[in-house]
């Protein structure tokens, strides 16, 4: 594809060297015949790179940090780094609110075509009432989605939302990608069972400790479960800023609930876990809902994000209504009592296949996507 490609991102790790997101920037490179990152820092956040200047990842492929004085210059920063670059194509942004409304700036200035992604449920009732920022991305989504040459969305439950609300009926949708196969054929070499030897059943969540999340309703339930089950545990692998609240409200039962710093290899858990929990408020698509079924590993989650279209429930396994204790407190207690059920839950397999895609084939269903956009 001969195309300038401009991505405006929020992901740091960009900047680090062998970090799987600068990994996929350069698979991405490959795709192009230049790729260009604009990445929202706050200055002095990256030392090894200041504002105007890059990385190269590749020949073609460089990531510039905004470097800027605070949020508020996210935008004005990275509308100055795109009038110093080769011109792009299309800018593709990596969400609706500051950076979408950035890639919008962009294209009128540059005369390029406009791609949306969407990552995050954000016409959830739930994102709304989260916080008055939400409120005025949800504002901001409405004005950019409206303007942008396509959208592009992680969920079939995203894209049914936004046709909904704003009538716009190509959306194409492409999941996070996440390697099945290599979940599949890799051995479990950390033993959860070994490790806390204590526990019975042992229940496992994993992600951003963050407000969306809801962890608070599983430690709450925990207090219901552990009356009938005593020697079962809750594993919490995460970190985020909502981490010394969550403890505290386990500070109780911290002898059953365990607390462990995040880590990208998470298989070994998911493979010798009872069950995967997942709490949300929203989510635009569960990433970690995907490694734990691709591992065999049952799945109690919220109606959110992928819900529907990778775990069915009563089969590969239960969705409940999100916030709803008592639901969670009745499937938590019936997979504890009635092991057998364990044998039920499949890998489902056949819903996978539907959604998901081989490396090879994800990354040329992007560059289908940049083309499509670019006429």
């Amino acid at each position: 594809m001969g195309k300038n490609i401009l991505m405006i991102s929020r992901d740091n790790l960009i900047f680090k060297d062998g970090s799987d997101v600068r990994v996929r920037m350069a698979e991405y490179g490959a795709l192009v015949k230049r790729l260009d990152i604009i990445v929202f820092t706050r200055k002095n956040s990256v030392p090894s790179v200041k504002r105007g200047q890059s990385i190269k990842i590749l020949e073609n492929v460089y990531a510039y940090p905004t470097d800027s004085k605070n949020g508020l210059f996210f935008i004005p920063d990275s509308l100055k780094i795109a009038k110093l670059i080769e011109k792009p194509d299309i800018v593709t942004a990596q969400d609706p609110f500051e950076a979408g409304l950035s890639g919008w700036l962009i294209k009128r200035s540059l005369g390029a075509k406009l791609q949306i992604q969407i990552h995050t449920d954000f016409l959830s009732p739930f994102f709304r009432k989260e916080s008055l920022v939400n409120r005025i991305r949800v504002i901001i989504a409405g004005f950019v989605i409206l303007r942008a040459n396509c959208v592009r969305a992680v969920s079939l439950r995203i894209k049914e939302s936004v046709k909904k609300k704003f009538g716009i009926y190509n959306i194409e949708i492409l999941p996070i990608f996440v390697d099945v196969k290599k979940i599949r054929e890799t051995s479990a070499t950390e033993d959860l069972r070994r490790k806390y030897p204590q526990f019975d059943f042992i229940i496992l969540m994993a992600g951003r400790f963050s407000i969306e999340k809801n962890i608070p309703l599983a430690i709450n339930v925990m207090k219901d479960i552990l009356k009938k089950y005593p020697k079962t545990g809750l594993v919490i692998v995460g970190n985020g800023p909502e981490e010394k609240n969550l403890k505290f409200k386990s500070e109780k039962m911290k002898d059953n609930i365990i607390f462990e710093s995040w880590s990208d290899n998470l298989i070994s858990y998911y493979k010798t876990a009872d069950v995967f929990l997942l709490t949300s408020n929203y989510e635009g698509f569960g990433r970690t809902i995907v490694e734990a079924t691709a591992s065999s590993c049952p799945v109690i989650m919220t109606d959110v994000g992928i819900a529907g279209e990778i775990i069915k429930d009563g089969y590969s396994g239960f969705v409940i209504p999100v916030g709803d204790k008592e639901t969670l407190k009745e499937a938590l207690l019936k997979i504890i009592r009635d092991k057998f059920l364990f044998n039920d839950f499949v890998s489902s397999a056949e819903y996978m296949t539907a959604v998901l895609f081989d490396k090879q084939e994800y990354l040329e269903t992007c560059k289908r996507s940049w083309e499509k956009c670019a006429f």
